[in-house]
């Protein structure tokens, strides 16, 4: 067995390790050698879900008999309390002796409670928390412990509903650069964006310390330490700025509001911990996904993206503006833009979700811009409200599917046309969100520590799907759609997006080949991939002249495409570690599936090059549409 100690002193809070203690045991065989004193208010105890303890010091404070041990504990050791009442601690229990022997001769010393955290570890693994409180009271030790079994820790049913609106959360934080905590119990609670601040992922005992105040620079924990004395009921509320510096080294300032509850006794029930990075070139760059995302948004003034819609602290992408045609400048949030509706139903769900009464609408309907009814717009609008910690939020999507209307109507006639136009109207935002969401959580997995790494594959992602919503809005055919022009426009995207790497992208696209937009929305994405793969590999000094990526796809025959892409870079040193270990080449490999294609690596003198062969349409695709639909 093996013992660390660390005392957190922001927390007051001693944390103690155990290592290996599936190799000894908790309890042993030892003599009794006095009755056990009275338990005060036993009856009572019995029904406390914590353990409560009771030891009695003997020989000085060198040891300790043992009155009284709970449930828990003495269901770990797999013994009875017959079994240990009455004995010298350092006896029947050595294990537990040398965890606490130096707390208890502290505790009886101050007279004052001591708060301890025990971690136990086998294999290297923690197995088991302990939360334990020291008190002495009329020279008795009584130790209070609450158990958290890891292994234990799955989610219920509620928990996956917290888990869910926190991924909603994620996005709002993630645009405000803001998190908050709360604690409860000793155990503190984090919301997403708080790790985004920090610059790092979620680790197991993030909940046993204040993560944010371990991080505050020397010169300010003065301030922390203000806060942590001055905290009661008559000062409930602190406001200030701290500076912290994460694993990475950065300084970042954060604008910081705590809030404190007590009971009519003045003890503390619970924390809440708001903090807003405010630093100075904080938004100098665009390193939030949702930057990314929002920038995808930016370029369609058909679509919008409402983050905090029912709230003072609303954020909207431009189409919004342009949607409105009120300048960003000029627009005032309000009520008064609710009233240009035509639909008097449809104003009065959106009244009821404001006041409360409704926790979603998804609504079609007609709006007067500027309230001039000679000039209306047909407008598609979803809101969903929900609670993370103790505040409520709201995001959304609005539309404007006025061309999309006279487009259907336009193409009533065509069953297959009108049938694909509709998917499109109701489905493409959200399906595309939805593959987006999953390429993040998988790279969140893989590249958890190289946030840049998929903040670029996820900027790529985004502009080329941005460009697909921009297009396939202003055309009424999805079957025969011209490759080579949605090409030449990612090529500029791509350019521009990489500007400062200074690589051509090259393209000779074969300017007959039409295909549906089911293939080339994977498509697109392959292409995406794979630049991004040989930006990062190809072309690792960035001093390189020439540097380039091109593409070829021409026909192999009449219902058949190939697909080439290369770059001029070092090449693949081991193309088997690209294939087992590249969680870019498995994306691309599942997006080749949905094209029923075949890829393969191809042998290069220079760079590298990969082919695919895919088929120009899909068998029934048309039946399959209307299935779908």
């Amino acid at each position: 067995m093996h013992i660390e100690r660390q005392y957190r002193e922001l927390e007051d809070i001693e944390e103690i390790r155990a290592y290996n203690i599936n190799k000894i045991n908790l309890f042993e065989e030892a003599p009794k050698v006095t009755e056990p004193e009275k338990i005060p208010l036993s009856n009572i105890i019995k029904y406390v879900q914590s353990d409560v303890n009771m030891l009695s010091p003997i020989d000085d404070g060198e040891d300790y008999i043992v009155n009284r041990l709970g449930w828990n504990i003495l269901e770990r050791g797999n013994v009875s309390l017959e079994d240990v009442e009455g004995r010298r601690l350092s006896e029947c229990s050595p294990f537990f002796y040398s965890i606490l022997k130096e707390p208890f001769k502290e505790v009886i010393k101050t007279q004052k409670p001591k708060a301890m955290r025990v971690y136990y570890y086998i294999s290297n693994k923690i197995q088991t928390l302990t939360n334990v409180h020291v008190l002495c009271d009329d020279g008795k030790l009584f130790v209070i412990s609450d158990y958290v079994d890891q292994k234990n820790a799955e989610k219920s049913e509620e928990e996956k509903k917290i888990e869910d609106d926190a991924n909603k959360s994620t996005l709002i934080e993630y645009f405000s650069q803001t998190g908050s905590y709360y604690k409860t119990r000793n155990e503190y609670t984090w919301t997403p964006g708080i790790y985004n601040i920090i610059n790092r992922t979620r680790e197991s005992n993030d909940a046993y310390y204040n993560i944010i105040f371990d991080l505050v620079i020397p010169e300010d924990k003065p301030l922390v330490k203000e806060l942590l004395e001055t905290m009661s009921p008559e000062t409930d509320t602190y406001e200030n700025i701290i500076r912290i510096k994460t694993r990475d080294g950065h300084i970042k300032y954060l604008d910081t509001y705590l809030y404190s509850k007590f009971d009519e006794n003045g003890d503390v029930i619970s924390h809440y911990g708001l903090f807003k990075d405010v630093s100075l070139d904080s938004h100098k760059h665009m390193t939030r996904p949702v930057d990314f995302m929002l920038n995808g948004f930016n370029h369609n003034s058909r679509l919008s993206l409402l983050v905090e819609p029912l709230s003072k602290r609303y954020e909207f992408s431009e189409g919004f503006y342009d949607m409105v045609e009120i300048p960003h400048e000029k627009y005032i949030h309000s009520r008064d833009i609710i009233e240009n509706i035509v639909e008097d139903n449809i104003r009065e769900e959106i009244y009821k979700l404001i006041d409360g009464e409704l926790d979603e609408i998804s609504c079609i309907f007609t709006y007067k811009v500027n309230g001039n009814p000679d000039h209306k717009k047909v407008c598609e609008l979803f809101i969903e409200k929900f609670t993370y910690g103790n505040n409520e939020h709201s995001i959304g999507f609005l539309t404007d599917i006025t061309d999309m209307r006279k487009k259907q109507e336009e193409l009533i006639e065509s069953n297959a046309n009108k049938n694909i136009l509709i998917k499109e109207v109701h489905h493409r935002v959200k399906n595309n969100l939805q593959v987006l969401n999953s390429f993040l959580n998988l790279e969140r997995r893989a590249y958890g520590n190289n946030p840049n790494l998929i903040l670029d594959n996820m900027q790529a992602r985004l502009s080329s799907l941005a460009l697909l919503h921009e297009k396939t809005y202003n055309t009424t055919d999805f079957l025969n759609i011209n490759l080579k022009d949605y090409i030449e426009d990612q090529d500029e995207t791509l350019k521009g997006l990489f500007s400062a790497k200074n690589i051509n992208f090259e393209s000779d696209i074969d300017e007959s080949i039409h295909l549906s937009i089911e293939i080339i929305t994977p498509l697109l994405l392959i292409v995406d991939e794979l630049t991004m793969n040989a930006i990062k590999h190809a072309f690792p000094d960035p001093e390189m002249e020439n540097k380039t990526i091109s593409k070829k796809i021409d026909f192999v025959d009449e219902n058949t495409c190939e697909f080439i892409l290369k770059d001029n870079g070092v090449g693949l040193e081991s193309p088997e570690t690209l294939i087992n270990h590249n969680l870019g080449w498995e994306i691309v490999n599942s997006l080749t599936k949905q094209l029923d294609g075949k890829i393969e690596i191809l042998d290069s003198e220079v760079g590298t090059a990969f082919r695919i062969v895919f088929p120009t349409s899909f068998e029934d695709e048309l039946e399959d549409m209307n299935e779908a639909e």
